[in-house]
């Protein structure tokens, strides 16, 4: 399956997940839920996963956790905000850049509409 692929199952299931469960829940909450409903799409979803830092040839594992990570290609950063500033999408970039991968999505379930909650962020080029 590719990151695209992947990309279209998890907006139409964001989507769905927000107009059952409406805007303002913890990320947790959204997080759990929307883990198990990948999962029954059958795709293989990672929760918290470590994102190492490796610098001068050395691994540093107290970098930073990925909300979701989703058949070791796509990356989800979940936030529940009023509205996403700037630096949400740069820890989304910082992210794909340190584990190499290519696609991933800030979901904020915080705003109104879904569709206007989803970033798609992209590092490099998608083939």
């Amino acid at each position: 399956m590719t990151e695209n692929e992947i990309g279209k199952i998890v907006v139409d299931t964001a989507i769905h997940l927000h107009q059952e469960l409406g805007p303002g829940l913890l990320e947790s909450v959204y997080e759990a839920v929307l883990s198990r409903l990948l999962e029954r799409r059958g795709l293989r979803v990672q929760r918290q996963v470590g994102v190492p830092i490796v610098f001068g040839g050395e691994r540093f594992d107290e970098g930073f956790r990925a909300d979701i990570i989703i058949e070791g290609k796509v990356i989800l950063e979940l936030k529940s905000v009023e509205k996403l500033n700037p630096v949400h999408k740069k820890q989304l970039l910082t992210y794909l850049k340190l584990t190499n991968m290519k696609l991933g999505f800030v979901l904020n379930f915080g705003e109104e509409l879904m569709k206007t909650g989803i970033s798609r962020i992209i590092n490099g080029y998608l083939d």
